[in-house]
């Protein structure tokens, strides 16, 4: 299948936008929720993740904004993210 670039190009503006907003909430916050890691982190770890590791154009979206890129790079490299990874590489299809 060919991908559709215009929905592609509107949902990457959709994101482009809830990221700034983001943005402004980790200005002010650690985390999403507050100052502590919570199942609203966790919840964007492995869209945030796929979108992120997909391309560069995905990268870009989360590295272009400074505290999106923070928050990211901190909730991406925790321990037990880390290890789901790790055993997604292992056994790749055993999880779905």
């Amino acid at each position: 299948m060919r991908p559709d670039e215009a929905r592609a190009a509107e949902n990457e503006r959709k994101l482009h936008g809830m990221l700034g907003v983001y943005d402004d909430i980790l200005s002010k916050n650690e985390y999403l929720a507050g100052d502590d890691f919570t199942l609203a982190d966790l919840s964007h770890l492995p869209n945030s993740h796929y979108i992120v590791n997909s391309s560069d154009r995905g990268r870009r979206l989360f590295t272009a904004r400074k505290h999106v890129a923070r928050w990211y790079d901190k909730i991406s490299t925790r321990d037990s993210w880390r290890q789901v990874i790790k055993m997604q590489r292992e056994h790749p299809g055993a999880f779905e």
